[in-house]
């Protein structure tokens, strides 16, 4: 049976979820307006929106985190009351998080298990979740060694135990929240194969997610927030990524990045034999060698924790490590007792860091502040021994202008601007700095549409200035889209290096794992 017949078929019948009238506020601010919203059992429901949209109050809501100031929720046709997780789990509703909720120490089986136990005694309620959890195995294909120790597994294999989480719990829904952000594609394809099983099996599935692709791909049903408010639910088939776009930003949104080739320079960054040990010592860059000329964009690509942080953090002045680095022309200290950011500044390096918010930003401290961290020796900045900070200021509304931050205002603190604000906010401070070399961690994550379209143009217009840049993103997508050349880290290693033009995303999926060279 196809997708649409499962679809037609069940649109007969009770919605699995119902949500009528939901509304929250959190202060001033509103974060769900009135919204209604229809899930079919046994179907794949895909909510996308942007950033502060309220997709995932919505899904708190449902979920127990958070109750809602009006509205009500039903379940299977029943009006129902869902004041905690307990009470949703009891309803049959999982959840299956971003980040995922496992004890690292424990055994899948104990993983499994917890919270759920029957009675006092340990030793019946293992024994009961082994025999069920082989069962669940092999009726969904999520095949998991109950003895295997959480941080002993991929973090496919982690989800997947999430997700056993929610079945051994008799969860008839569940919800799923960004699922392929820390996957290879092959990991990926893996879970909507394990997602379309449950769907056949009647289960019901809410896809939280932004790669619309997913959902063109994964869904039945998708429904788009913006502002707080449902602006849309439709049949996936009868739409289309840019028709979503639009919905989605209620505007035009360019889907593809728009350069030309690369003309490549002189080579600006040379790195020969860079080995990196981390605090536990433990060895995270195993003697890579990699360049990057003027003019290119390199994409680093691979699953989070395969050395691509450290990788940046040496190059940013952030860690030590050995080995030789060169930038343009001159080598950079390794050793941590001369380098540091603002070594790295005067070697014309710029540095947007994959975590804005602990790494690029203080989140209490002004947008003006937040130009100024790292050139506030500036003498554009000074007044004799002073800052100006009336300079500051006023260079600060003109970023903010240049870069469509919004609010455009530069004494609001930077915890009160969005993601994808906070984001272009660091991209303004360090893009206009002109320098020979940008490093960029994770330039679209937890980002909105429109703002990565308008972060991928302001990256490839640094590139065709002439300038080197170097760029980390889990993304495949964006490092095809972005990169002139892609090199692909495993375990620590540079597994080999493509031309975009010239690859795809099942090659670099196989060397992401490891398979290849």
């Amino acid at each position: 049976m196809t997708a649409s017949d499962t679809l037609g078929r069940q649109e007969t019948a009770a919605p699995a979820i119902e949500l009528k009238g939901i509304s929250k506020a959190f202060g001033p601010v509103q974060a769900n307006k009135d919204i209604s919203i229809r899930v079919q059992p046994g179907t794949i429901h895909g909510i996308i929106g942007e950033n502060g949209a309220g997709k995932s109050t919505l899904m708190s809501i449902l979920y127990g985190f958070y109750k809602a100031d009006a509205g009500e929720i039903f379940i299977a046709g029943r009006k129902t009351d869902i004041p905690d997780s307990q009470a949703a789990i009891a309803a049959g509703i999982g959840m299956v998080f971003q980040h995922f909720k496992l004890v690292e120490n424990f055994t899948v089986l104990e993983n499994i298990i917890l919270g759920a136990e029957d009675g006092g005694l340990l030793k019946p309620s293992l024994s009961k979740a082994r025999k069920t959890l082989v069962e669940l195995e092999q009726e969904y294909g999520l095949n998991v060694d109950p003895d295997a120790v959480i941080q002993d597994l991929g973090v496919g294999m982690q989800q997947r135990v999430e997700i056993l989480k929610a079945l051994y719990r008799q969860a008839d829904i569940l919800i799923l929240d960004e699922p392929t952000g820390v996957l290879t594609p092959a990991e990926a394809d893996q879970l909507f194969r394990i997602l379309g099983r449950l769907r056949e099996e009647g289960k019901t599935i809410i896809l939280i997610t932004h790669k619309l692709r997913e959902i063109m791909e994964t869904t039945d049903t998708v429904s788009v927030m913006r502002r707080g408010e449902m602006t849309a639910t439709v049949k996936t088939a009868e739409t289309s990524p840019a028709e979503l776009a639009e919905l989605m930003v209620g505007r035009k949104v360019l889907l593809r990045v728009d350069k030309k080739p690369a003309t490549p320079g002189e080579v600006v960054l040379d790195i020969k034999g860079l080995r990196v040990i981390d605090e536990q010592g433990v060895e995270r860059v195993k003697g890579i060698d990699l360049q990057v000329r003027a003019g290119e964009i390199v994409g680093i690509a691979g699953v989070a924790g395969n050395g691509q942080s450290e990788l940046l953090e040496v190059l940013g002045g952030y860690a030590v490590g050995t080995g030789d680095i060169v930038v343009s022309g001159q080598p950079l200290d390794l050793s941590g007792k001369h380098s540091d950011g603002q070594s790295r500044r005067r070697s014309g390096i710029a540095h947007v860091p994959e975590d804005r918010q602990r790494e690029g930003l203080i989140m209490d401290y002004h947008a003006w502040e937040n130009t100024a961290f790292g050139y506030h020796r500036d003498p554009a900045y000074s007044k004799g021994l002073l800052m100006d900070n009336a300079a500051i200021r006023r260079d600060t509304v003109g970023k903010m202008e240049r870069f469509d931050v919004r609010p455009p205002d530069p004494n609001l603190a930077a915890k009160n601007f969005s993601g994808g604000n906070q984001q272009k906010i660091v991209l303004a401070r360090e893009i206009e700095r002109n320098p020979d070399l940008l490093l960029v961690g994770q330039p679209t994550r937890g980002v909105d549409i429109g703002a990565i379209e308008f972060i991928h143009q302001q990256i490839v217009a640094l590139r065709d200035q002439g300038k080197a840049i170097l760029l980390v993103s889990v993304e495949l997508e964006e490092i095809l889209a972005l990169s002139d050349r892609v090199a692909v880290m495993f375990d620590g290693h540079i597994m080999g290096t493509r031309l975009s033009a010239e690859t795809d995303e099942k090659e670099l999926g196989l060397l992401m794992a490891g398979v290849g060279a």
